[in-house]
């Protein structure tokens, strides 16, 4: 991996009116053509996404969106897509111009208030018009920040640049350059981990996958060992350690084994389950998990991946999940898929989410989710908890997350 992934980087949505300079906003603080611009209202069709460094705030994600009046013909479609990017963004930036807000400037605001999404307004177009004081003080009582500049004065383009990381740095939200730990808080210092890694057909070629690099980029950041090992070799590895490791992780196809090959007195869980805690409420999703022991084949069960791919003959979610499941409650139940940025609107339908880890998913992307299918009554689960529950060792890969823990044994006891 040459560079961090969209997951990890800050999201910076782009709101505004059709034709306040949006696009050209973005290709001038990007300095290239990331985006097509024209006085023809409606050109920004699709969310137009640019990753960039922008140093001291770190890797970014601009969002482009389409124009919150767009009345075209497929304005209703694009207007859906721009409100979904209010559950990917960290950070709003809202175009406006000089002396002009509207009621669309207002549900941009009240809409990330309502997330508590920080908001940095931008009035564009100074070169046509300069904003009064009185102007500026209404929208910085409502922003929060604001800054002054037009998208199409290249000379200018670094004093805005500096304008708007020093807002971002200001505003931006503190887990982004504080994250939650990964696995580093579940190690001493000099501790050790031992991670399981198998290596099938689903493993990407010449490298690991996104959750097993960060979980050893995390150990060593906190100041831990990490050893690697595929499911075959475990058992073994352990033989040959002179003390037992601090902390088992394994990949959630392979937990029955590992639990197995693993000593009652050494902590282990799945990677799946540590990205329950880092992207998203473990606490929750180990409730939730305890719904499986009480589904029934009238019950409908939805499937969700963060990520699309094309799935292989063995996939975790499109089969071996619903195999399993299917074998647990004895009969057939109706479960669907949801892939990517796709989320059904049609929460209400299902007994329960069976969510994957989220590892191309930003938190925020996560917890809203999570936020939507609670507006709807409906539990989330994950991967790592629900094979779990299934392979019957849940309660082992709660170990090191006594309140998790407890939240699944208060849950089951309710069944």
């Amino acid at each position: 991996m040459n560079s961090p992934p969209k997951s990890l980087r800050l999201h910076i949505g782009i709101f505004g009116r059709t034709n306040v300079g949006k696009s050209s906003f973005l290709n001038l603080i990007t300095g290239q053509d990331a985006a097509i611009t024209s006085p023809m209202p409606g050109t920004t069709t699709d969310v137009v996404e640019k990753t960039m460094e922008l140093l001291p705030v770190g890797p970014v994600v601009f969002l482009d969106t389409a124009g919150l009046d767009d009345s075209s013909l497929l304005g209703a479609v694009r207007l859906k897509k721009t409100h979904k990017v209010f559950d990917r963004s960290d950070i709003v930036v809202l175009l406006t111009e000089a002396q002009n807000w509207s009621s669309y400037e207002e549900q941009v605001i009240a809409e990330a208030g309502k997330r508590l999404i920080p908001v940095i307004a931008a009035v564009n177009k100074s070169d046509l018009r300069i904003p009064d004081r009185e102007f500026l003080n209404m929208i910085k009582e409502k922003a929060g920040g604001v800054f002054v500049c037009s998208s199409l004065d290249i000379a200018d383009r670094d004093k805005y640049i500096e304008v708007l990381k020093r807002l971002i740095l200001e505003r931006c939200p503190d887990d982004f350059f504080n994250p939650p730990a990964l696995i580093g808080d579940l190690l001493p210092p000099g501790g050790l981990a031992v991670l399981i890694v198998p290596i099938d057909l689903q493993a990407p070629k010449g490298r690991l996958i996104l959750p097993q690099v960060q979980a050893i980029r995390d150990a060593l950041d906190n100041d831990s060992a990490v050893m690697v090992v595929k499911e075959r070799e475990y058992a073994a590895a352990l033989r040959r350690l002179k003390d037992p490791p601090d902390l088992v992780v394994c990949d959630s196809q392979v937990v029955l084994k590992m639990t197995a090959d693993t000593p009652e007195s050494v902590k282990c869980t799945t990677f799946s389950i540590l990205f329950a805690r880092y992207k998203g409420d473990l606490v929750g999703a180990a409730r939730a998990a305890a719904v499986i022991q009480k589904l029934g084949p009238a019950d409908k069960v939805l499937i969700a991946e963060a990520c699309s791919h094309h799935a292989i003959e063995d996939d975790i979610g499109r089969v071996k999940i619903p195999r399993w499941l299917r074998q647990y409650i004895g009969g057939d139940i109706q479960i669907d898929v949801s892939s990517g940025k796709d989320y059904p609107e049609n929460l209400k339908e299902y007994k329960l989410i069976i969510h994957c880890g989220g590892c191309m998913l930003t938190r925020r992307e996560m917890l809203s989710r999570v936020e939507k299918a609670r507006e709807a009554g409906v539990p989330v689960t994950n991967y790592g908890l629900a094979i779990s529950v299934l392979q019957g060792v849940i309660k082992r890969v709660l170990s090191p997350f006594p309140a998790a823990l407890e939240a699944y044994l208060n849950a089951e006891k309710s069944i």
